[in-house]
């Protein structure tokens, strides 16, 4: 089977300092810092310079003109010369766009342009933001709960109940048969033409393994054996971890289910750069985990992105 190298936005530099995040007063001491570096999350994109290759920065005293509150910091890490970083959510254009050659950025765009530093602290940035506003009140008693941690956590103050961000595992598999070709798939949302791996999410109490057989034959109707896996790539849409497989099939008659998948197709490393360079088949991005898959598998890179 083939592995996988580093994957684009399975990235990070940053010490995320999680045996430091439970002391509010080194969190406020890390805040008050003036080399401290503010990233504001707005409708799911971030400040960047005018050609995307970098993210814009603030500093927590322009989040705090700005009236953001105060318990709204969410800790990101510290770099390697200590420089603590956090990310705070924005609420309009103030927070970004067209100021001083800046302009709003999302993450599948910014993943192929910025550092792995970037990279990292966007995709946190973006799960953490999520989280928090998705889980405003306590699921066991509905009280408005509390920040704490670094905003790694929310304590309700009214039964005690600690809740903690969600992450939504999911299974990503790039197919293939004894003949050597790859099993790729097309979504009914997508424009014709538009191919990548299977996925789906795992069910409560379910291993990797067999979530990586169900997924394939439910979508697919192949039956696969010997999932292998690849990597992960942190995926906050809005807070999804997606774990990268190959898998082997042991059959090949395609049967879609017509629902999560309209059109699957077996392709040969010939067919397949073949199709992609006609632009008869869009690849994934190049930032996916989908992509790496199946470049791994081809054996290089291919062109044509999306």
């Amino acid at each position: 089977m083939p592995r996988l190298s580093q994957l684009a936005l399975a990235r990070s530099t940053l010490d995320r300092a999680t045996e430091r995040r439970a002391n509010a007063a080194w969190v406020a001491e890390r805040w008050s810092d003036p080399r401290c570096r503010v990233l504001v999350i707005v409708d799911g994109k971030a400040p960047a310079s005018e050609d995307g290759s970098a993210l814009v920065y603030v500093s927590p005293a322009s989040v705090e003109a700005a009236g953001a509150p105060s318990d709204e910091r969410y800790l990101l890490g510290l770099d390697t010369d200590g420089v603590p970083y956090f990310a705070v959510h924005g609420t309009g254009e103030a927070d970004g766009e067209g100021q001083d050659g800046r302009r709003l950025i999302g993450l599948r765009e910014a993943g192929g342009l910025v550092s792995d530093r970037d990279a990292g602290v966007f995709v946190h940035a973006m799960a953490l933001v999520n989280w928090h506003a998705a889980h405003p009140r306590c699921a066991r008693c509905g009280t408005a709960t509390e920040p704490t941690d670094g905003g790694h956590v929310r304590r309700c103050p009214s039964c005690g109940t600690q809740h903690f961000p969600r992450t939504d595992p999911a299974i990503i598999v790039l197919v293939s048969d004894d003949a050597d070709r790859c099993l790729l798939g097309r979504q009914p949302s997508w424009p014709t033409g538009r191919f990548s791996t299977l996925a789906g999410f795992v069910e409560p109490g379910e291993p990797l393994e067999h979530a990586v057989v169900r997924e394939v034959r439910e979508e697919t109707g192949i039956e696969v054996v010997d999932p292998v896996y690849a990597g992960s790539q942190p995926w906050p849409f809005p807070s999804s971890l997606m774990l990268g497989f190959f898998a082997r099939a042991v059959t090949t008659e395609i049967k879609v289910d017509e629902e999560e998948i309209a059109e699957a197709r077996w392709l040969s490393r010939a067919e397949l750069r073949a199709a992609v360079e006609s632009g008869e088949l869009l690849l994934p991005g190049r930032v996916s985990i989908a992509r790496r898959l199946i470049e791994a598998w081809y054996g290089e890179e291919l062109p044509g992105d999306w």
